[in-house]
């Protein structure tokens, strides 16, 4: 198979002693110039290392949205390997590729992975484990708990099989809703913490003007991970759900998915909400609402933090006019079921240097290693341990929206609806891979196109049938 396109970046270590690391450490500007930040590496992972001096490992790490983020994280890396005297060679991959969990199979298999990767949780590391490309990593995790206190509480789900831990959380993804409440502010209207689903689609058509290139929808359903994030969420806020909650058995056709279904088909179809959809909207890939949202022409989106980071570090005007809340609620929920995500490390079955890897690992979720991430992509990479939270004033009070981050990453967990939905559900290999083939993206344009949002529901349930045997899990 071919390979993902990715690049690659090589650190050679310079076999410094720790004095000349701590040397090394004291240069720099840790506010400013983050991806310059000579961050420390604890004595004991040194120590630790000591044996595999000269030795080499490969990194794979999953492309943040900015570009700076990756070369703070380049930046830790290449502390690492200079101070333990490594060789480590970072590649970028793109996750988005739809093939990517085949693809590294596929090196698994051959024999030729990287020793160690980080992939979001909730979205690729039950494939992997389905596929037995994993290894188990509790000692890891076990080590980290008594140093650094708790892992962020999804990760707890989502990395977890059989009571053995196969992902190291790494750092957590805030994911959040955000609109522009100067557009707001203009109409009278108050911003408030939680909406239901009607009352933003109603909100975001009031601050619509098409002649001053105002358009309050800024969501798309073609396929994209924006797109499988925003109907997968609306629907399980009307009751409906993919899955059981063990994962195991496909329950996607039911009245309360049709019931959401046809309350997103009607904002795509209806003449009505025509003047709060951007033009193009049905021809946008994944990062176009990004883009639209940083041009200023959207009243709303739904985005991991990207797209609030950027605004930030690029000291773009949208980010002061921006209000910052937590998903919607529908018929069934109270409160809003967004559990963020979390960039888990894992080891690949047949990795060259698997102690290496956990060592980096261990290095990569301190606050010396992620602060120079964070600053760059704030809101994207949070601690994912709670007392990293702690660990550098950065976390606790560098923007005002981390707080509702810190509490998403370590709030009770399950989160139930009114039916009894479970959430977050048991990871399922065969609910991450229907996500992956946009069965639900390709479904809502189903529907745009015509087809009775009943019928619609029934035909992805037997995709998603189909999917979940290939994964073995027969219906």
């Amino acid at each position: 198979m071919d390979k993902p396109a990715w690049s690659r970046r090589g650190f050679l270590g310079m076999g410094v002693g720790v004095l000349g690391a701590a040397g090394l450490a004291a240069c720099g500007d840790t506010s400013d110039t983050p991806a310059k930040v000579q961050a420390e590496v604890p004595k004991e992972l040194i120590d630790a290392a000591a044996s595999m001096k000269g030795s080499s490992m490969g990194v794979l790490s999953q492309k943040l949205y900015s570009t700076k983020a990756n070369e703070a994280l380049d930046s830790s890396i290449e502390k690492f390997a200079s101070v333990t005297g490594t060789k480590i060679e970072n590649s970028l991959v793109q996750a988005d590729a739809g093939d990517v969990v085949a693809k590294i199979h596929a090196e698994v298999e051959g024999g030729v992975a990287r020793d160690l990767a980080f992939m979001t949780d909730s979205r690729f590391i039950a494939q992997f484990h389905g596929l037995g490309d994993l290894e188990d990593v509790t000692d890891v995790v076990t080590a980290l708990t008594a140093k650094y206190g708790e892992p962020c509480a999804e990760a707890k789900n989502f990395c977890v099989f059989d009571g053995k831990w196969f992902a190291i959380p790494y750092h957590f993804i805030g994911i959040g809703s955000f609109l522009r409440k100067d557009w707001m502010q203009e109409k009278g209207i108050a911003t408030k913490d939680v909406y239901t689903w009607e009352e933003l689609r109603d909100l975001c058509l009031e601050i619509s003007d098409p002649a001053k290139r105002r358009f309050g929808w800024g969501m798309m359903i073609n396929r994209s991970g924006d797109g499988n994030g925003m109907i997968e969420a609306l629907i399980n806020s009307y009751g409906g759900a993919i899955a059981s909650n063990d994962g195991r058995k496909v329950t996607f056709d039911s009245p309360e998915t049709v019931q959401a279904v046809t309350f997103l088909g009607d904002i795509y179809t209806n003449p009505k909400f025509k003047p709060m959809l951007p033009p193009g909207v049905a021809s946008w890939t994944d990062t176009s609402n990004n883009e639209n949202w940083l041009a200023g022409i959207l009243g709303y989106t739904r985005n991991s933090f990207s797209v609030y980071a950027d605004s930030k570090t690029k000291k773009n005007p949208v980010y002061a006019n921006t209000h910052v809340f937590s998903d919607c609620i529908g018929p069934a929920t109270d409160k809003s079921l967004l559990l963020g995500q979390s960039q888990g490390f894992v080891v690949f079955k047949g990795a060259k240097n698997p102690g290496l890897a956990r060592l980096l690992a261990q290095y990569l979720i301190t606050a010396p290693a992620l602060v120079g991430v964070a600053k760059e992509a704030p809101g994207l990479a949070m601690p994912a341990w709670e007392k990293v939270w702690e660990a550098d004033p950065f976390f606790t009070s560098g923007d005002p929206a981390f707080s509702m981050l810190r509490t998403m990453s370590q709030q009770p967990l399950p989160l139930s609806t009114k039916n009894g939905l479970k959430f977050p559900q048991k990871a399922s290999a065969g609910q991450q891979a229907v996500v992956a083939a946009y069965v639900l993206t390709d479904m809502m344009q189903q529907v745009v196109q015509g087809t009775a949002p009943a019928q619609a529901v029934k035909a992805a349930h037997a995709k998603m049938v189909q999917i979940f045997a290939q994964q073995g899990l027969p219906q």
